[in-house]
């Protein structure tokens, strides 16, 4: 049976909130290996003077252990 662990990590872009999970993603998968699936926990926009300058998510991405 396979043991998972999960870690949470932020991400940020400028263009928009499914950039930000692809960046988050792309970059989990450089150092983590077996990466099964990420919950996003929440959504947050970046703001300067009435506008929007950034999208930010933070997720949880689980992980398989290897034996």
């Amino acid at each position: 049976m396979p043991v998972a662990r999960v870690t949470e990590i932020s991400a940020t872009s400028p263009e928009s909130f499914e950039a930000a999970i692809r960046e988050g993603i792309a970059r989990a998968t450089k150092t983590l290996r077996n990466v099964e699936g990420a919950w996003i926990k929440d959504m947050n926009v970046m703001i300067e003077n009435g506008n929007i300058t950034g999208y930010k998510v933070n997720m949880e991405v689980t992980f398989v252990l290897e034996d």
